[in-house]
């Protein structure tokens, strides 16, 4: 009896948890506005700060990258080096945690931000509501895509996360769980090429970059709407463009000036979000 009973429970929790699942799916942004790096133009890069200033303006979407150290701590940090964006010296993979903790990563852009720190990948999914696209962009191999899915995973962020890599890294993802959302990042010498064999590959997103074989971009997208692949597009700031890029259907472009873009969100026809 009891055991029947424990069996009739767990059902019910997954499918609570599916239930839950496919709501928290239907309210995430089919198209929108992508902060790269955070609101990358006013606040430094890669930072909590930068990336709580493109939640408080409404991003549907933040961008942001991921290594390991030496210890093998995950951080938020574009570069392979730390010397553009600290005070510090040094390749990340050389440095652990508590080194790169120890660093200015604010002072740079502003005194304002001095003593930012850098952001591990645990902070940074901490302080993320639960209705914008996560674009998360791993800075290695496979140990790297295994080691972020399980941090992902134990945030419950798999829903509304992206994880833009290559295909060693994509495995690592995949092992962990195959439901997390992979954006081919392993791109071809031609965007034809890199348009095929995402589609091939039964990829979920795609990221174009900007100028490079943009005078089939119109077809192209039109190939990756058929086979329901989610197209991101690095990058503009330009709004005129911006609007451009949404008519021919791309559906999160990337910007540094994410709130001067958002400031004109109607004329863009996209809707605000609220974030939770």
């Amino acid at each position: 009896m009891e055991e029947s009973l424990y069996k009739n429970l767990l059902i019910i929790l997954l499918f609570a948890s599916t239930l839950f699942a496919q709501s928290l799916v239907s309210t995430l942004p089919t198209k929108g506005i992508c902060a790269h790096r955070g609101a990358s133009n006013t606040h430094p890069e890669n930072t909590l700060s930068a990336f709580k200033e493109a939640i408080r303006l409404g991003a549907h979407m933040i961008e942001f990258d991921v290594r390991m150290t030496s210890d093998n701590k995950l951080v938020i940090m574009h570069d392979e080096s730390v010397d553009r964006t600290t005070n510090g010296k040094g390749k990340v993979i050389n440095l652990t945690l508590n080194e790169i903790k120890k660093l200015d990563a604010g002072s740079w852009k502003s005194d304002i931000f001095k003593e930012e720190k850098v952001p591990t990948l645990e902070e940074t999914l901490n302080i993320m509501p639960n209705n914008i696209w996560l674009n998360i962009h791993l800075k290695g191999d496979k140990e790297l895509g295994i080691a972020v899915a399980k941090v992902v995973e134990t945030f419950n962020k798999v829903e509304q996360s992206v994880i833009a890599c290559g295909f060693d890294a994509a495995e690592g993802v995949k092992k962990v769980n195959p439901n997390i959302r992979i954006c081919n990042m392993e791109r071809q010498n031609n965007r034809s090429n890199y348009v095929a064999n995402t589609i091939s590959g039964n990829f979920s997103f795609i990221q174009l970059l900007k100028n490079r074989d943009d005078s089939n971009l119109k077809s192209d997208v039109e190939k990756l709407s058929k086979n329901n692949i989610i197209i991101n597009y690095y990058y503009s700031d330009n709004l005129k463009e911006i609007k451009e890029l949404f008519d021919i259907g791309i559906n999160f472009i990337l910007t540094n000036n994410v709130g001067e873009i958002l400031k004109n969100i109607e004329e863009l026809d996209l809707t605000s979000v609220n974030h939770n």
